[in-house]
């Protein structure tokens, strides 16, 4: 799939863009705070309907705008759909081939497109709340019922834990309602557990590849999930995984309406990534770390391929600098043919383009595009 004309309104500094783009590698240069980001911003959010740099939409809306307007043309193997999302200060709107949507999750998964930017070199190294919204961002531009489950946990976690704060705090006595509350949370939490475990044993294969791929080294790559049900495994059916998770929620019972807060599920898993069984938290080297994060990303790739059976948007945001010539050599190499590409540098000096067709390049300065002329 590929995105062959984007028109942008009022997205931050972007006040109005109407662009034509390369179905290979498009390129965008310019200085700081010039709108690159912005724009990889904004093709990110027709994609997923949210952004990766905030949770408040209204954000997004350019100073002294009333509204944001996106509005794209994507090419896939089977169909062409034109996909709009409109933001307002009461919420957003989408549609897709001119057809408002009811639901967000209908919409999610028309267009799928893989970010990386700088600050996913945290995700080996980060807080588990980064590699939480790794797994639902990704998990769920690429499968709706993954989309679902999330979604209806949050909210139910939401409830459980408003009523827990109401027992911790004597305003509230009925714990017939807290258990209903608890089974209904287990039910869905093992949905959303099953479907990690799922989707990650096929990241961690990828991942694996594409670091032998990039890496010098000989290490090999595995991604392993930790369930904070330390006895769920990972050949739990679904309904075993929600006794387990039900069967912690009563243990913990007492102590959860003492602290008013559910203190295991989803919400607090992790993941782990292993150099040769060795946690690369701990002992990987910076080098090895993003050597890590960029194949996770190649991963994804590979896995929407398999999942859709089409390749996703990629977007590079300012990482080429962050990379040595040969991770940026491997990198190019390993996505050329496969996915659009949109690069964001501040120049083209020491970086191996040779390696990829003719990219199409545009400048960007103070939120406007200009196409550069060929010789």
């Amino acid at each position: 799939m590929y995105l062959d004309h984007f028109t942008v309104q009022n997205f931050r500094n972007l006040k109005k863009l109407d662009v034509d783009f390369d179905p290979n590698v498009n390129i965008f240069i310019g200085k700081n705070a010039q709108g690159k980001t912005n724009l990889l911003e904004a093709i990110y959010f027709l994609a997923l309907t949210r952004s990766h740099r905030t949770n408040s939409d209204k954000e997004l809306i350019g100073f002294g705008g009333e509204y944001t307007n996106l509005l794209g043309h994507v090419q896939k193997s089977q169909v062409d759909l034109t996909l709009r999302v409109l933001i307002t200060k009461k919420g957003k709107k989408v549609w897709i081939n001119r057809v408002e949507q009811s639901k967000l999750s209908k919409y999610v998964g028309q267009l799928n497109a893989i970010l990386f930017s700088p600050e996913d070199l945290e995700l080996i190294k980060g807080a588990p709340a980064l590699r939480r919204r790794f797994m639902d961002q990704e998990f769920g531009q690429i499968n709706p019922e993954y989309l679902y489950f999330a979604s209806k946990y949050r909210q139910v976690l939401i409830q459980k834990n408003n009523y827990l704060k109401q027992l911790s705090k004597g305003k509230a006595k009925d714990q017939v309602f807290l258990d209903v509350l608890s089974d209904q949370l287990a039910g869905i939490a093992a949905e959303v557990i099953s479907r990690r475990f799922k989707f990650l044993r096929y990241l961690s294969h990828y991942a694996s590849d594409a670091y032998v791929h990039i890496s010098l080294g000989g290490e090999k790559l595995a991604i392993a999930y930790h369930p904070s049900v330390s006895d769920i495994k990972v050949d739990d059916s679904t309904e075993t995984i929600y006794q387990k998770i039900l069967a912690s929620f009563e243990r913990n019972k007492a102590t959860e309406i003492r602290k008013g807060t559910t203190t295991s599920g989803p919400h607090r898993d992790d993941i782990e990534f292993k150099l040769d069984g060795k946690n690369a938290h701990l002992y990987a080297s910076q080098g090895q770390q993003r050597s890590i994060a960029l194949s996770v990303k190649l991963a994804e790739i590979q896995l929407v391929h398999q999942l859709t059976d089409e390749y996703p948007l990629l977007l590079l945001d300012d990482v080429m600098s962050e990379l040595d010539h040969g991770r940026q050599s491997a990198l190019l190499n390993y996505i050329h043919g496969k996915t659009q590409t949109f690069i964001t540098t501040t120049d083209l000096e020491g970086i191996s383009w040779e390696i990829i067709k003719k990219p199409r390049v545009y400048h960007i300065q103070s939120g406007k595009i200009n196409l550069e002329k060929e010789n």
